[in-house]
C-alpha cells in the first residue's frame, strides 16, 4: 500500500513503514519556541534537570510576539530566552528577525523534515514538504532536550484543487473557503495534503498561507509536495542543498478527499468570531465599516502580500476613517519591500509601518483594538479578544480584499481595484 506525505516522512525517520493510527516515537529535525510559550518550556526543562538541547543548531528561540517588548514582564521573559540560548548554544532570533514561522521557512525547514513548535501555526513549514506541527510547551521542551517526540501517525485528508483562480481570488480565499466548508474541527488531528494543478502552479508564498491555516480546520499538519517551486524558494535563500523531491505515492490511502474548482471561488471573508464563519464578497450584504486594516502576520505578511496591496493602493489615499497597520513578516521581507519601493507606496497611501514580527495579531501591542471597533486582518484568527479586546470584531481576508477595504473604509470587493 502506498504512503501519504505524512506517512512517508515519518516512515523515513523510523527506517520502517508506518501507517495512520500507529503511535510512534520519532526523531525531530527542527524545534522552535517563541516568547509567548518559550519561557514555560525553559522552566519545564530546568525543573526536570535538563540543561542541554539535543541539536543546538536546529533549536530556534524567537522573540517575535512582543517585539520590541511593550512591558517589563515580557522583557524579563525575553531575558530568560536569551540566557537559555547562550547557555545551550540554541539559535536566537531576537526582536529584529521577524515571525518564527516565516524564519523557519526561510532558513531552517527542509523537505522531509519533522518540525515541532510551541506555537499552533508551526504547520506553516509543511508548505516545503516537511511534517510540521504545533505542540504544547512541555512536549516541545522535551523534544528539544531529547531530540525526539511521540505522536500518533495522522490520517490524511486530501484537498485537490484544479483550475485557475478568478480575478481577485488568492490562496487566502482558497483556505478560508476550505475552512468554511469542512468546519473548524473538520480535520481534527489529520494531515491536510494540498495537491492538484492549482497548488502545483502556486508559488511558495501561497502554499505557506495554505499550510499556515490548516490548523484552523483542526489539522495536525498541512502539507504540499516538494517540487520545482520548492527548489526555487530554497534557492532564493541559498539553500539548494536542502532540496529533495518528495511526493505522496500514487496509491496512497486517504481518509477523505475534497475536490475544489478554483475557478468557482470568490473573494472570501471570515466573520467574527470564528474562522469557519465565512461568506463570499457577494454575500456580505450591508456596508460594514472598518476602523482598522492589518496587513501582516505569519499568514500574509510576505513580500507578495505587500506587493499586491501596494499595487492596488498606489496613487490613492486611505479612507479618512480607516487606519492601516503594516507588519512585514521578516527582516528579509522588510528589506525587499524597501528596495522595491513598496514601503514608500504604503507610506504615501497612509499606512503605519511596524517592525517585523507578530504585531497586533496576538493583541499584545502595535495595534490593539478599541471597544466596538472592527478590524479587517490578513491574519489567521478572529476569535473574541484575539487582537487585544473582547469587545472588538475581527474579519479575515486576503491582502487584496484588505486593500480594497482600506480604500473604501468598509469591506469592499477587490475586483473593483484590480486591472
Amino acid at each position: 500500500m502506498g504512503l501519504t506525505l505524512a506517512e512517508k516522512i515519518i516512515s523515513t525517520h523510523l527506517n520502517r513503514e508506518v501507517h495512520a493510527g500507529q503511535y510512534v516515537v520519532v526523531p525531530v529535525d527542527v524545534c522552535l519556541m517563541q516568547d509567548g510559550t518559550g519561557p514555560l518550556a525553559v522552566e519545564v526543562l530546568r525543573s526536570a534537570g535538563l540543561d542541554r538541547v539535543a541539536h543546538p543548531d536546529r533549536t530556534v528561540l524567537f522573540i517575535d510576539h512582543a517585539a520590541p517588548s511593550p512591558r517589563r514582564e515580557l522583557s524579563n521573559d525575553h531575558m530568560l530566552l536569551r540566557t537559555f540560548a547562550r547557555a545551550t548554544g540554541a539559535r536566537l532570533c531576537d526582536v529584529e528577525a521577524g515571525v518564527c514561522h516565516q524564519i523557519i521557512a526561510e532558513s531552517y525547514a527542509r523537505p522531509g523534515d519533522i518540525v515541532i513548535g510551541a506555537d499552533s501555526h508551526s504547520s506553516t513549514a509543511g508548505a516545503l514538504g516537511a511534517f510540521a506541527t504545533g505542540m504544547g510547551s512541555t512536549d516541545v521542551a522535551l523534544g528539544m532536550a531529547l531530540g525526539k517526540t511521540w505522536m500518533r501517525v495522522p490520517e490524511t485528508f486530501r484537498i485537490r484543487v484544479s483550475g485557475r483562480f478568478g480575478r481577485g481570488v488568492f490562496p487566502k480565499d482558497l483556505i478560508l473557503h476550505i475552512i468554511g466548508t469542512v468546519g473548524s474541527d473538520g480535520a481534527t488531528y489529520q494531515s491536510l495534503e494540498f495537491c492538484g494543478g492549482t497548488v502545483e502552479a502556486m508559488d511558495m508564498e501561497g502554499r505557506l498561507t495554505l499550510s499556515n491555516m490548516a490548523v484552523e480546520a483542526g489539522a495536525k499538519a498541512g502539507m504540499c509536495e516538494s517540487d520545482n517551486e520548492t527548489w526555487r524558494f530554497l534557492a532564493r535563500y541559498g539553500r539548494v542543498r536542502d532540496w529533495k523531491k518528495l511526493a505522496a505515492d500514487a496509491d496512497a490511502r486517504y481518509a477523505r478527499t475534497l475536490e475544489i474548482d478554483a475557478a468557482k471561488l470568490l473573494p472570501t471573508i471570515s466573520f467574527p468570531h470564528a474562522v469557519d464563519n465565512t461568506r463570499t464578497i457577494d454575500q456580505v450584504g450591508e456596508d460594514i465599516r472598518i476602523d482598522q486594516v492589518f496587513l501582516g502576520s505569519c499568514t500574509n505578511g510576505r513580500i507578495s502580500d505587500l506587493r499586491v496591496f501596494a499595487e492596488m493602493v498606489k496613487g490613492k489615499k486611505r479612507h479618512k476613517d480607516t487606519r492601516i497597520i503594516v507588519t512585514p513578516a521578516s527582516s528579509d521581507v522588510y528589506r525587499q519591500a524597501l528596495k522595491t519601493g513598496i514601503l514608500e507606496t504604503l507610506l504615501d497611501f497612509g499606512c503605519t509601518l511596524n517592525t517585523p514580527g507578530c504585531g497586533p495579531c496576538v493583541g499584545v501591542h502595535q495595534g490593539a483594538l478599541g471597544d466596538g471597533e472592527r478590524c479587517l486582518a490578513t491574519s489567521n484568527r478572529n476569535f473574541k479578544g484575539r487582537m487585544g479586546n473582547p469587545n472588538a470584531f475581527i474579519y479575515l481576508a486576503s491582502p487584496a480584499t484588505a486593500a480594497a477595504s482600506a480604500i473604501e473604509g468598509k469591506i469592499a470587493d477587490p475586483r473593483k481595484f484590480l486591472p
